[in-house]
C-alpha cells in the first residue's frame, strides 16, 4: 500500500483537527419500520416479549402504544438501503475521486498502516423505535489517538459513532465502535529503512 504516512510525517493533531466531528456516512432506510422483519426475528430469537409481537396488547397495555423493535434487532436494519430492489447507481459528477486506497475499517482518517482490528463497539437506546417509524443514520468520528500495542507502538485508534434519527429527526439509538489500526512488520521494516535512509 503506498498511501501509508511515514511514522516521521504523520501529524495527529492536525488529523484530529480535521477529523473529529466528520461525518463519514449517511444512511437512509428505503422502507419504513415494519411488523414482519420483527416479527420473523422474534421468532428466530426466541423471544416471546408481547410488545414486539402482539400488536393489540402494545397498543393497549404497551407503555409505547405500538409494536416496537427489540433491541437485538439492531437499527441498521432498517436504516439501510437493503439488498433488493437494486438502487440506481449515482450520476458521476466528473470530480476527480481521492486515488488514496484505504480499507474501509479506517472511514477514510489517514493512518500509518493498514491492519484493522475492531475493538469493541458499545450500543445506547435513546427512544422506542415503533412500526411506521422512518429511519436515517449518519456516522462521525468522534476520536482518533495513537497508543501503542505490542506488535506497533505507532498504532492508530479510530472511535465513531453511528447515530440513528427517526422521521422526526429524533436520536432513537447510538452504535459507538472503536477500530485500531497497525502496521504490518513488513510495514514497520520498511519505514524503519525510509528513516535511515533519510
Amino acid at each position: 500500500m503506498n498511501d501509508r504516512i511515514h511514522p516521521d510525517e504523520y501529524d495527529i493533531d492536525a488529523i484530529r483537527s480535521e477529523w473529529i466531528g466528520k461525518v463519514v456516512a449517511r444512511t437512509t432506510g428505503r422502507f419504513p419500520v415494519e411488523y414482519d422483519p420483527i416479527r420473523r426475528h422474534c421468532h428466530m430469537t426466541g423471544d416471546s416479549n408481547p410488545l414486539f409481537l402482539d400488536p393489540d396488547f402494545a397498543k393497549g397495555a404497551g407503555p409505547y402504544g405500538d409494536v416496537i423493535v427489540p433491541p437485538s434487532l439492531l437499527p441498521t436494519y432498517f436504516a439501510a438501503g437493503g439488498p433488493w430492489p437494486k438502487a440506481p447507481k449515482p450520476p458521476k459528477d466528473g470530480a476527480k475521486r481521492d486515488k488514496l486506497k484505504r480499507p474501509f475499517f479506517t472511514l477514510g482518517v489517514p493512518t500509518r498502516g493498514d491492519r484493522g482490528i475492531n475493538m469493541g463497539t458499545e450500543w445506547e437506546f435513546l427512544a422506542p423505535i415503533r412500526v411506521g417509524d422512518r429511519l436515517r443514520a449518519e456516522q462521525a468520528v468522534t476520536d482518533v489517538f495513537i497508543k501503542p500495542i505490542k506488535m506497533d507502538d505507532k498504532s492508530v485508534w479510530i472511535k465513531s459513532a453511528m447515530t440513528f434519527f427517526n422521521q422526526s429527526n429524533e436520536p432513537v439509538a447510538v452504535w459507538h465502535n472503536t477500530t485500531l489500526v497497525h502496521r504490518s512488520p513488513k510495514q514497520i521494516k520498511q519505514d524503519e529503512e525510509r528513516g535511515q535512509a533519510a
